[in-house]
């Protein structure tokens, strides 16, 4: 079965990373919430997708720079004065539903990864028994590799950027996954065909996709059978799921 990951709360349905696209996916019958995180100043994690607020807070500079006060007072980019949320608000608000959360470390401004972001994360999500119920996400090999040596995760997947799939082809991406003991990858959905899933289901990976943003992607993700896939878009991927309709 293809599961079905709404990218950032659904950032084509809601404004991104938002309280209000992160309640409305909670009544969705979705799969998984896929979402990004970021320490703060004074050692609390925020969802947030930019190591930086410009793009989409009133605020500017590094995310980790500021105090969770400090965010909280900053309001999100399209929304009726809405602020970010943090970690543990989020795990609050999914607690109660079936749907489980994809969690993706993300790097801070320099494109360096947080020390220690993961494990604090954890922590976090411990608190709320999620851990069985949360998968990690990482551009990075090494940051996948380290939430695949946590036990008790549901999963933890390499995203694999296109550059780095046309720089190292798909015996190399097999050959990082092999290296670092990854279990599972993400590709962008335009670089995955028949052929390339075939190869790295055949070499024992898990396969899911991501940008997964218009219709007929997610009637080819669908048709591929990727394990997963994230969706700007999850109320159009409902209704492209087999038997829906």
């Amino acid at each position: 079965m293809t599961l079905i990951a709404s990218h950032r709360g659904g950032a084509l349905h809601w404004p991104e990373n938002s309280p209000t696209a992160f309640r409305n996916t909670a009544a969705l019958p979705v799969d998984q919430v896929e979402f990004d995180i970021h320490p703060t100043a004074d050692g609390n994690i925020v969802v947030h997708h930019d190591a930086t607020l410009d793009r989409t807070t009133s605020g500017t500079g590094p995310v980790a720079a500021r105090s969770l006060a400090e965010l909280k007072a900053l309001t999100l980019k399209g929304t009726n004065g809405e602020a970010m949320l943090t970690l543990a608000e989020l795990c609050a608000l999914f607690a109660p539903t079936p749907i489980a959360l994809r969690m993706e470390l993300k790097p801070g401004p320099d494109r360096k990864y947080y020390p220690g972001l993961l494990d604090h994360a954890l922590g976090i999500i411990d608190s709320y028994g999620l851990r069985a119920r949360t998968v990690v996400t990482s551009f990075l090999a090494g940051s996948a590799a380290a939430a695949a040596r946590r036990s008790g995760l549901a999963g933890a997947i390499w995203l694999v950027a296109p550059e780095v799939q046309d720089m190292i082809g798909t015996a190399g991406v097999i050959a990082v996954a092999a290296r670092h003991r990854l279990a599972a990858v993400g590709i962008r959905h335009a670089s995955l065909d028949p052929a390339v899933l075939a190869t790295l289901r055949a070499a024992g990976l898990g396969v899911g996709c991501w940008a997964v943003n218009d219709e007929a992607a997610i009637a080819r993700m669908f048709a591929l059978g990727v394990d997963v896939f994230t969706t700007d878009l999850p109320k159009v991927a409902i209704t492209h799921r087999p038997g829906s309709r």
